[in-house]
């Protein structure tokens, strides 16, 4: 071997440059940590979301409509099973929410050897129609509350479900077109000061009732399709990973995801489990759909039915924004005016 051989073999045993290229003598893999942190540091955004908000916002996409459907979950499953794995998806959903932000900061480290234009296509056509899935729930579920709502507070004035549908979804399309989470982060602190009072009020109206609802109460008998039924409200409860790479994004330090991962389960845990457990010790088999229904203090009931709706209707904005963002991609719909752009061009 010649001398230009055993440099090139001692140049790479030292870690001192890259030893895998593509055809535009692009690094791929490099085994030097200062390379490394040179292309993380190239995806900082000094104007994104710090990690608390994005925290936030990872639990504006999950909780809602899980939220009040979780207590009958318990109860098909019955209670110590249904407890248990309610820590069990949280610590499934926390840790497969930790690996995809660990795998988009991977990605944008080694974006050429991803696996290509197909694979590309297949995961975004799943994820497209779980995200059209997740808003269509959370459209049903707002306008549902709203029109029980205006029965509740009505006398005798009956106003078609399905209109509500329309008004509601005419009313929030001009919301769906802000560009990203970070033009809408006060939506999501909003969403999060509306549910935590939204838990509140069913612990304080389970309270209320249960010295007159626990005499009355029956549990259910257990099957084993009773307990499919509650996996799968378990699975919807703590889903919404499709939206994480969106808001990660729009951090500012996308590495510290997994920090904005800690803060949001924690948040999402400390809010499911009370209510259901509440649901559980005070109605029982009483309860069907939603825990809201069987509160039986009226103005407690729609403060709640309210509130759930706000946070629903604030959730379809993060729900939709990937959708959008894709459909602006095909048909190459600028994010930037032209003056903007060549503004902040360089000289």
């Amino acid at each position: 071997m010649d001398n230009q051989a055993f440099a090139a073999m001692d140049a790479k045993k030292k870690g001192s440059g890259p030893y895998f290229t593509n055809s535009s003598r692009t690094s791929i893999v490099s085994s030097s940590r200062d390379s490394n942190d040179s292309r993380r540091e190239k995806h900082h955004n000094p104007q994104g979301l710090h990690w608390i908000i994005t925290g936030l916002f990872v639990v504006g996409d999950m909780a809602g409509g899980g939220l009040v459907a979780l207590p009958t979950a318990v109860i098909q499953s019955q209670f110590w099973p249904g407890i248990i794995i309610t820590f069990l998806m949280c610590a499934v959903a926390g840790y497969t929410a930790y690996a995809l932000g660990e795998c988009w900061v991977m990605m944008q480290n080694r974006w050429p050897e991803s696996m290509g234009t197909k694979i590309k296509n297949i995961v975004s056509v799943c994820i497209n129609v779980n995200q059209f899935g997740t808003a269509v729930v959370y459209l049903l579920l707002s306008s549902k509350n709203i029109h029980d709502s205006i029965k509740a507070f009505s006398s005798g004035f009956n106003f078609d479900f399905c209109i509500v549908v329309l008004i509601l979804a005419t009313c929030l399309l001009p919301i769906t077109f802000l560009k990203s989470p970070q033009d809408f982060w006060w939506a999501v602190v909003l969403a999060m000061i509306t549910t935590t009072v939204a838990v509140i009020l069913i612990c304080i109206g389970g309270g209320f009732d249960y010295q007159y609802c626990h005499q009355h109460k029956e549990m259910p008998d257990f099957h084993i399709t009773q307990y499919f039924l509650a996996l799968g409200t378990f699975l919807f409860s703590y889903g919404g990973h499709a939206a994480f790479p969106t808001i990660q994004h729009d951090m500012k330090k996308p590495h510290e995801f997994r920090k904005s991962v800690m803060l949001a389960f924690i948040i999402l845990q400390a809010l499911y489990l009370p209510v259901g457990i509440i649901g559980y010790m005070t109605y029982g088999d009483s309860l069907r759909e939603s825990v809201i229904n069987a509160i039986q203090t009226v103005w407690i009931q729609q403060a709640i039915n309210i509130l759930i709706t706000v946070h629903c209707i604030l959730t379809l904005t993060i729900v939709f924004n990937p959708l959008n963002q894709e459909v602006e991609e095909i048909f190459n719909v600028p994010t930037i005016s032209q003056s903007s752009a060549s503004s902040s061009a360089p000289e």
